[in-house]
């Protein structure tokens, strides 16, 4: 599990095609591989990826077809920043809200505004998403926990950007029509999709 509180960017420092899969290298935040073992979970990007080898901080995960296939990961390439998280320990302070790094989608950036001292950037929600995204709710951006600005009825919602989340994460260097990661809250699809089995149950005669 992770909290949603990026610890650091790393930086992609291999991309390798292998039969199956696309073995990638990164080098984590000075400092973040420290006890880091075989097996372990980091999240890059929002996605919760297993350690397969690595060396200091740099640190190989492999991409299988259907992480490439759901996520933004396949279209990183060599330099490219990420949001880095190491999975949660027992006692750790939990500052944002539970992720699995289990990405629901990707969203396209579609509108952004400027500000003195925050950034409001604007993404496009799929459909399937959509029931789960409520103003003042959570959701995770490219591992980040963040609350729900504004949401409207098209699908498109935005979030609030403070100096030290640009600071830290790679959200703030997003350009329009880039896409990020998006894990829903996982109470709220819960609480959604029981209240929509229950009145399926109710409306169509079931007990």
């Amino acid at each position: 599990m992770f909290t949603g509180i990026v610890q650091g960017r790393g930086q992609v420092a291999a991309v390798e095609d292998r039969p199956g899969l696309r073995r990638l290298r990164v080098r984590l935040p000075e400092g973040r591989g420290a006890g880091l073992q075989i097996g372990a979970s980091v999240s890059i990007d929002g996605v919760c990826l297993t350690a397969v080898a690595f060396e200091g901080d740099a640190v190989d995960f492999d991409l299988i077809a259907e992480t490439l296939a759901r996520t933004s990961l396949g279209g990183l390439a060599l330099g490219a920043a990420v949001n880095i998280e190491r999975a949660a320990r027992l006692g750790d302070e939990l500052g944002g809200h539970l992720l699995s790094g289990h990405v629901s989608a990707t969203a396209p950036l579609v509108a952004r505004i400027d500000d003195e001292n925050n950034v409001e950037l604007q993404f496009l929600a799929p459909v399937e998403l959509r029931p789960y995204l409520f103003e003042k709710g959570y959701v995770g951006l490219d591992g980040c926990s963040l609350t729900l600005g504004r949401v409207l009825d098209d699908g498109r919602f935005s979030v609030h950007l403070i100096p030290e989340t640009l600071r830290v994460t790679t959200l703030g260097q997003k350009a329009i029509g880039e896409r990020v990661n998006v894990e829903a809250d996982a109470m709220t699809v819960a609480v959604v999709q029981t209240t929509e089995a229950t009145l399926a149950r109710r409306l169509g005669g079931g007990a």
